[in-house]
C-alpha cells in the first residue's frame, strides 16, 4: 500500500482517511500542524486503534532541509531537496517583532524575468502541498513563525490550486494557525489565476510590477504580453476592501532604468486614488550583469513623492545579501 503524506491535508481529508470520529481528525491535525510531531503513535486523546489504523495508511511527511547558510545579518537560507529530487530554497528572517518565512512554490521558474537568478535557473516542475508546507514546519527552528511570503523561488500563481490550499492550511484553526493578514502572496500577474485567489482567499496579495508603462515592463517580465499589469491593478482597484488584507505593489529600483522622473510621474498616475500600497525594494545585483540599485537616497525620494501624492509607499530594506538569500537571487544549491 502507498501510504498518504499526512502533511498537505486539510482536516476533513483527514476525517475522511481515517473514517473515525471527526474529533480525531482535529486532535491529528493540531498535533501535525502546531507541535510538528513526528510519531503517530504519541498522539494523544486519540484511541490506539485509530493510531494504528492511520500508520497503516499515511505517515507524518515533514522532512527536514539538507543544507543550510547563514547571513551575517542573521538571515538563514535553507535548501530543501523532495522524494523527486527536486531542489528549493526557503528563507529565514527573525527580528525583535516577527519571524518570517519566505517559501519557494515551484523548484526554479518559467516567468522568464531576466533580472532574477531563479528565472536563469530553469523550471524543475511545481512543488506539492507537502513540499510547501514543509518549508516552514520542517525548519530546524523551535520558534514559531508569524509571517509567511510567497517570495522564494517559482511564481505561486503559476501554481495556483496548491498555493491556495497551503494558505487555507496556515492559517486554518486546526493549522499552524496564522492569520490570512499575515500571509502574502507575490505574483507577476497570471489575471485569472489573480482573479480566483482574490475571490478565494484572505490572504495579501503583491503585484511585482517593474515599470507602470507596458511596453518597457514586457521587455523584462514576458507575463505581460498575455497579462497586462493594468489588469491586475484594475481587479485590485475594483476588489471589495478588506481593511484587514493588504494589496500592494513591489517595485525593484534600478539605477538609470526604472527610477527616473517619468517613472514616478507614471506610478502616481497608475495608482492615484487606490488603496493600493508600493513597496521599493533596491535591485539585487546578478553576478555578470550590467545593472545596479538605485541609490537610497533615490528610493527615499521616490516614496516621500509618492506618499506626498497620497500614495502609500515605503521602502525595504536587503538582507541577507551575503549568502544570496535575497530577493530575485534564489537558485537551488545554495549558490
Amino acid at each position: 500500500m502507498i501510504k498518504t503524506s499526512l502533511c498537505g491535508l486539510t482536516a476533513n481529508e483527514i476525517h475522511d482517511l481515517t473514517g473515525s470520529d471527526r474529533r480525531h481528525a482535529i486532535v491529528i491535525a493540531n498535533y501535525l500542524y502546531k507541535r510538528k510531531i513526528d510519531d503517530i503513535m504519541l498522539i494523544p486523546d486519540i484511541p490506539v486503534r485509530v493510531k494504528r489504523e492511520l500508520m497503516e495508511k499515511s505517515f507524518p511527511g515533514i522532512y527536514p532541509p539538507v543544507a543550510s547558510k547563514e547571513s551575517i545579518d542573521g538571515t538563514i537560507k535553507f535548501l530543501f531537496r523532495n522524494e523527486g529530487g527536486q531542489e528549493f530554497e526557503t528563507v529565514l528572517l527573525k527580528d525583535k517583532k516577527r519571524t518570517t518565512v519566505c517559501v519557494s512554490s515551484q523548484s526554479g521558474c518559467r516567468m522568464g524575468c531576466p533580472f532574477c537568478v531563479t528565472g536563469k535557473y530553469g523550471f524543475r516542475g511545481d512543488l506539492s502541498i507537502r513540499d510547501i508546507l514543509t518549508q516552514v514546519l520542517g525548519l530546524p527552528y523551535s520558534g514559531i513563525a508569524t509571517h509567511i511570503v510567497f517570495m522564494g523561488m517559482g511564481e505561486p500563481l503559476d501554481n495556483p490550486d496548491t498555493v491556495l490550499k497551503a494558505c487555507n492550511i496556515f492559517s486554518a484553526e486546526w493549522g499552524p494557525a496564522i492569520s490570512a493578514r499575515n500571509i502574502t502572496v507575490s505574483t507577476v500577474g497570471i489575471t485569472p489565476a489573480v482573479k480566483s485567489f482574490l475571490e478565494k482567499s484572505a490572504c495579501n496579495i503583491t503585484l511585482s510590477l517593474y515599470s507602470p508603462f507596458p511596453d518597457e515592463r514586457y521587455m523584462t517580465i514576458p507575463v505581460e504580453k498575455s497579462y497586462p499589469a493594468q489588469e491586475i491593478i484594475d481587479l485590485m482597484k475594483n476588489h471589495q476592501p478588506d481593511k484587514k488584507r493588504r494589496l500592494s505593489v513591489a517595485y525593484i529600483m534600478i539605477n538609470n532604468t526604472n527610477d527616473t522622473e517619468k517613472h514616478l510621474a507614471g506610478l502616481k498616475a497608475l495608482l492615484l486614488g487606490t488603496t493600493i500600497r508600493v513597496n521599493l525594494l533596491p535591485f539585487h545585483e546578478i553576478p555578470g550583469g550590467d545593472k545596479i540599485s538605485s541609490s537610497p537616497e533615490r528610493l527615499q525620494y521616490f516614496k516621500h513623492e509618492l506618499v506626498t501624492a497620497g500614495i502609500s509607499a515605503s521602502v525595504r530594506k536587503s538582507t541577507g545579501m551575503d549568502v544570496s538569500a535575497a530577493c530575485g537571487l534564489l537558485a537551488s544549491g545554495l549558490a
